[in-house]
C-alpha cells in the first residue's frame, strides 16, 4: 500500500521525477508515454473500451473509472486492473457484481470522515480504499496517518504538493512520504537496505528524516552515518548513486533504496556489494560492461561487440540449441549460453538488465494478446511420420544460406571438470514421457491386431493397406532395382556374410572341472527375430543387410522384417531384395511403435518374435523399452538406441578434406546427430582448413538443411597429445571412432570404448556403414561402455549342460551338500545325499 497517491491533473514537470521515486502516480487522461507504476484516471461522458485497453497495454498498472464505465468492464478487464471512482454518497448504487469486479475504490468527498470511510471499506472488504478530498483544505501528515490507520490511502492533487517547505496550502512531497515513518531505535534512525535496480542487496545503512528527504528531492544516495552525520554517498570516493526508488517496509520503520551504483561499487572494499560479489545475470552484466570497455582488439569478445553478423549468428545458434534441448540439465545449459549472447547484444546497445525487466513488466501488464503464432520464417512442417515428441519447434536452418556452417570448439587443457562433463553429454531420450506416449499405440495393436495396424499406418505413414504382411516367395515385381544397385548389394552381402559367418559359435565348449564332472556350453539360434528397418528420411537397405545377415548366419528359424510402407502401400524394392537374400519369413508393412508392438505380441498375420533388433526414432526406442519389460510379451531387444554419432581423432597428418567428409557422413543422418572432432595439436590454420572443408562440402549435399542444424551443435575439442585425445574418446564412448593419426594402428590398443573403429585416413566410416563387413548397428549415447554392436552372437543364445558320473558325484556331492546346508536349503542338500546313500548300498 503506497503512503499516498499523487494525482497529477496539471503540468508538473518538476514534481513527476520526484514522485516516481516514492511510488505510483495517478495521471488524468494522459496523452503521452506513461511513466512506470502509473494509474490512469479516465472520466469521460461515454464509455470507450479501446481507451481503457490502450492505457493498460501501454503500461498503466490500473485504470480508475466511474461507475457507469465499471459496469461495462465487468468480465472484460481483469479485476486487479480496475479501481472504481465513486462519490461517497453513491455507494448504495454499487451492485455486488461491480463490487466483486474491481480491486479498489477511490472515494470522493468534500470532508474527511474517517468513520464513514471505515464503514464503506467493510462493504468493499476485498478492495483497496483510496480517498480524494474535493474540499479546499490542504492534506496533512496527520490525515495521511489517520487514513493509513484504517487501511486507506490519501489521494493528493498535484496543486497541493510542493518541493518547497510545507505550508497551509501545500505539503512537501518528502514530508508526505515520511508521515507514517517511525523508528524503534533510541537514536531515531531507520535501517535502510540499499539494492541495485534489479534487487541485488548492496549493503545495510541507516537513514534519518533529513537524509531521506534529501534523497527524495535530489535523487542522490544520502544516508546518516552514526558517527559523522549526513553521508552523501560518493561525495569523496566518486562511487555516487542515482536513486530510482524509495519504499517503506510493511511496519513503516525501515526503508529500501534502489539505486544505480557508479564507480567501484557500494562497499568500502571497492566491491559492488557488501555481501560479496554479484552472481548470475547481474555478475554477467558487470563482466560484459567491463569487456565492452576494455576487451583487447582481435579478441573473441571484442569481435562479438564489433561484428553484428557474428553476434547474430551466435544468438541464432544458441536459440536453436535451446529449442533442441530436452533434459532439465540441457535446457539450463543451453539457456545460459543464449542469455550470454543475448546480454552481449543488449550491453552493446546500451540496454541494461533493469531495462529488460521494465520491458517485461510492461508486457505483463498488457490486457490484449496477440494470437501467439510464430512468424512464417520460423515454422517448418514436420517431416516425421510419427507424432512429434513434446519439444519446442526448432529454429530454421539459417536465414543466410551463405553463412558458414561451423562447429563449436573447446580446449581440454583449459576447462573445468564440469565443462568437460558437459562436452561428453548428448541429448537424452525422455524415457518416461515417451513410454507413456507409446503405451496407447502398443495397447491398441496388442488388443486389436491387424485392424489397429491398418488404422495406425494410415494415420502415421499415410498409406492405405489391404494387408499388413508379405510372405515368401516374394514376387519379382517387388524387387525390381537398378542393376548397379543390385551389384553393390550383392557384393556388400558377400563381405558382411563372410565376416559374420566367421563369428558364429558352432563348437561345443567342453570342460572337465574335476574328475567325473563334465561341463559344456553350446550355442543355439534365437528362434524368431524381428528386424526393424527405418524408413523416414532415408531408404536403408544397408540396415536390412546388417540385421538380416547375422540372423541368417545364426540359423534363426523366423526372420521378420518391419519397415514403413511407401504412400502407395508398397515396400522399398531394395529392402525387399535384401529380404529375399537373407531368407526373411515375413515383411511387416508398418513402422514406429505399432510395428514394434506387432512383432512383440503378434497379430493375426504378423508372427510373434522372441527378440527385436534395429535402430529407430524415439517412438521406436520407447516401444522397444516398453515391450521388453512386459512379461506377457516375453521379448528382448538388442540395445538402447539414440542419434547417430562419430568422433574423429586427427593430428597434423590428417587430410582436411577427409576429416570434413567423415564428420559430414554422420551429421547428415539427422539434426540430432552427434559429431566430434578431437584435434591433437592442430594449428589454427589446419583447423580453419577443416572448417572450410566442412562448410564447402556441406553446401554441396542434398541434405544440407539437416547438416545446417547438426553441425553447429557439434564440437571441436583441442587436445595436447594423442593420449589426452584417446582418454577423452574413451570417456565419450562413441558409436563410430575414426583415427586420423600418423601411427593410427598403434592407437587401437588403447581404445577401450567404441562401437566400431575406423583406422587410418583411407578407412572412411561409410565403408563400415555399407560393405566392409562389420556391422553398422552400434551402441550410441555412450552405451559403448557396456554394449557391443550387433553381431552374429547377438542372434545366438548359449545353453550350458553338465554330466556327472557316480564317481564324480562322490567327490562333488559333499561340497554341494555343505553349501546347501549353509544356505538353509535342505531339499537341495537332500537331492545330493539321497544319491550318495544309494551308492553305499
Amino acid at each position: 500500500m503506497p503512503v499516498f497517491l499523487p494525482l497529477l491533473d496539471q503540468e508538473t514537470d518538476a514534481l513527476l521525477p520526484v514522485l516516481e521515486r516514492i511510488g505510483p502516480v495517478i495521471l488524468s487522461s494522459p496523452s503521452g508515454p506513461l511513466p512506470d507504476h502509473s494509474y490512469v484516471l479516465v472520466d469521460g461522458p461515454s464509455f470507450d473500451l479501446s481507451t481503457i485497453t490502450t492505457y493498460l497495454d501501454h503500461g498503466a498498472e490500473k485504470v480508475i473509472v466511474p461507475l457507469s464505465w465499471a459496469k461495462e468492464l465487468v468480465g472484460i478487464i481483469p479485476n486487479d486492473r480496475i479501481i472504481l471512482l465513486l462519490d461517497i454518497a453513491s455507494v448504495s448504487a454499487v451492485s455486488d457484481t461491480v463490487r466483486n469486479a474491481v480491486s479498489g475504490v477511490l472515494l470522493k468527498s468534500p470532508a474527511l470522515d474517517l468513520d464513514l470511510i471505515a464503514s464503506i471499506s467493510k462493504f468493499f472488504e476485498k478492495s483497496d480504499i483510496y480517498f480524494l478530498s474535493t474540499g479546499s483544505h490542504a492534506p496533512s501528515k496527520l490525515s495521511i496517518r489517520q487514513l493509513l490507520g484504517i487501511k486507506a490511502t490519501l489521494v493528493v492533487r498535484s496543486a497541493q504538493l510542493t518541493l518547497g517547505p510545507t505550508s497551509p496550502a501545500q505539503i512537501n512531497v518528502a514530508d508526505a512520504f515520511m508521515a507514517p515513518l517511525s523508528s524503534d531505535r533510541s537514536d531515531g534512525l531507520f535501517p535502510t537496505v540499499v539494492c541495485s535496480e534489479t534487487g541485488q542487496a548492496l549493503g545495510l545503512v541507516y537513514s534519518s528524516t533529513e537524509s531521506v528527504k534529501e534523497s527524495i528531492l535530489t535523487g542522490k544516495g544520502v544516508y546518516q552515518s552514526r558517527k559523522h552525520g549526513l553521508w552523501r554517498k560518493g561525495e569523496t570516493s566518486g562511487a555516487t548513486q542515482v536513486v530510482t526508488s524509495i519504499r517503506l517496509d510493511c511496519d513503516s520503520d525501515s526503508l529500501e533504496f534502489r539505486v544505480v551504483q557508479h564507480g567501484s561499487g557500494f562497499c568500502h572494499l571497492e566491491r559492488q556489494s557488501c555481501f560479496g560479489e554479484a552472481k548470475g545475470l547481474s555478475a554477467l552484466e558487470g563482466t560484459l560492461k567491463s569487456r565492452l570497455a576494455s576487451a583487447p582488439e582481435g579478441s573473441y569478445t571484442k569481435r562479438l561487440f564489433s561484428d553484428p553478423t557474428l553476434l547474430r549468428s551466435k544468438i541464432m545458434e544458441e536459440a536453436d540449441e535451446l529449442c533442441s534441448a530436452e533434459t532439465q540439465e540441457d535446457v539450463a545449459f543451453e539457456a545460459a549460453d543464449l542469455f550470454y549472447f543475448a546480454l552481449t547484444k543488449c550491453i552493446a546497445s546500451g540496454v541494461s538488465i533493469a531495462d529488460i525487466e521494465r520491458s517485461l513488466d510492461r508486457k505483463a501488464k498488457r490486457v490484449t494478446r496477440r494470437p501467439g503464432n510464430a512468424k512464417p520464417q520460423w515454422t517448418q512442417p514436420s517431416a516425421s511420420s510419427q507424432p512429434a515428441p513434446p519439444q519446442a519447434a526448432s529454429s530454421p536452418p539459417s536465414i543466410d544460406l551463405n553463412a558458414p556452417i561451423r562447429m563449436r570448439s573447446s580446449t581440454l587443457a583449459n576447462i573445468s571438470k564440469t565443462a568437460r562433463k558437459d562436452l561428453l553429454r548428448r541429448p537424452v531420450l525422455k524415457s518416461d514421457e515417451m513410454i507413456e506416449k507409446v503405451k496407447p499405440i502398443v495397447s491398441k495393436v496388442r488388443s486389436e491386431g491387424d485392424k489397429a495396424l491398418i488404422e495406425l499406418t494410415a494415420k502415421f505413414d499415410k498409406a492405405q493397406l489391404s494387408s499388413t504382411c508379405m510372405f515368401p516367395p516374394f514376387g519379382p515385381e517387388t524387387m525390381q532395382i537398378d542393376a548397379e544397385v543390385k551389384n553393390a548389394i550383392d557384393k556388400a552381402y558377400a563381405n558382411i556374410y563372410k565376416f559374420h559367418d566367421a563369428q558364429a559359435d558352432r563348437e561345443t565348449l567342453v570342460v572337465e572341472t574335476m574328475p567325473g564332472v563334465v561341463c559344456s556350453r553350446f550355442a543355439r539360434p534365437v528362434a524368431r527375430v524381428g528386424l526393424y528397418i527405418p524408413g523416414g528420411t532415408a531408404i536403408l537397405p544397408s540396415t536390412a543387410l546388417m540385421l538380416g545377415i547375422p540372423a541368417q548366419v545364426a540359423g534363426c528359424k523366423e526372420i521378420v522384417f518391419a519397415t514403413p510402407p511407401r504412400p502407395d502401400g508398397s515396400i522399398s524394392p531394395e529392402v525387399m531384395y535384401v529380404a529375399g537374400l537373407v531368407g526373411a519369413s515375413a515383411v511387416l508393412k508398418a513402422g514406429g511403435a505399432q510395428a514394434v508392438a506387432a512383432m512383440a505380441y503378434g497379430t493375426e498375420t504378423c508372427p510373434k518374435v522372441d527378440k527385436i533388433f534395429g535402430p529407430g526414432n524415439q517412438w521406436v526406442t520407447a516401444a522397444k523399452m516398453l515391450v521388453q519389460n512386459d512379461t506377457d510379451a516375453l521379448v528382448s531387444i538388442d540395445m538402447p538406441a539414440g542419434p547417430s554419432e562419430v568422433l574423429v581423432i586427427a593430428d597434423h597428418t590428417a587430410n582436411a578434406a577427409f576429416v570434413a567428409a567423415d564428420l559430414l557422413s554422420q551429421a547428415e543422418h539427422g539434426i540430432d546427430s552427434q559429431v566430434v572432432l578431437v584435434a591433437v595439436n592442430l594449428t589454427e590454420e589446419h583447423l580453419q582448413q577443416i572448417e572450410a572443408e566442412v562448410d564447402s562440402q556441406a553446401k554441396a549435399l542434398s541434405r544440407v538443411d539437416i547438416v545446417r542444424e547438426s553441425i553447429p551443435k557439434s564440437i571441436i575439442v583441442r587436445a595436447t597429445s594423442v593420449e589426452e585425445a584417446i582418454e577423452f574418446s574413451n570417456d565419450y564412448a562413441p558409436e563410430h571412432l575414426i583415427i586420423h593419426l600418423e601411427n593410427a594402428p598403434a592407437a587401437v590398443a588403447s581404445i577401450d570404448n567404441a562401437g566400431s573403429v575406423f583406422v587410418g585416413s583411407f578407412t572412411p566410416e561409410s565403408c563400415g556403414d555399407y560393405a566392409s563387413g562389420t556391422n553398422h548397428t552400434l551402441p550410441t549415447n555412450g552405451y559403448a561402455r557396456q554394449f557391443s554392436g550387433v553381431n552374429t552372437l547377438s542372434f545366438q543364445k548359449h545353453i550350458t549342460s553338465q554330466e556327472i558320473t557316480p564317481a564324480g558325484l562322490k567327490d562333488l556331492g559333499p561340497i554341494v551338500a555343505t553349501l546347501a546346508d549353509c544356505e538353509g536349503l535342505q531339499a537341495h542338500a537332500n537331492a545330493v545325499r539321497i544319491r550318495l546313500r544309494a551308492q553305499q548300498v
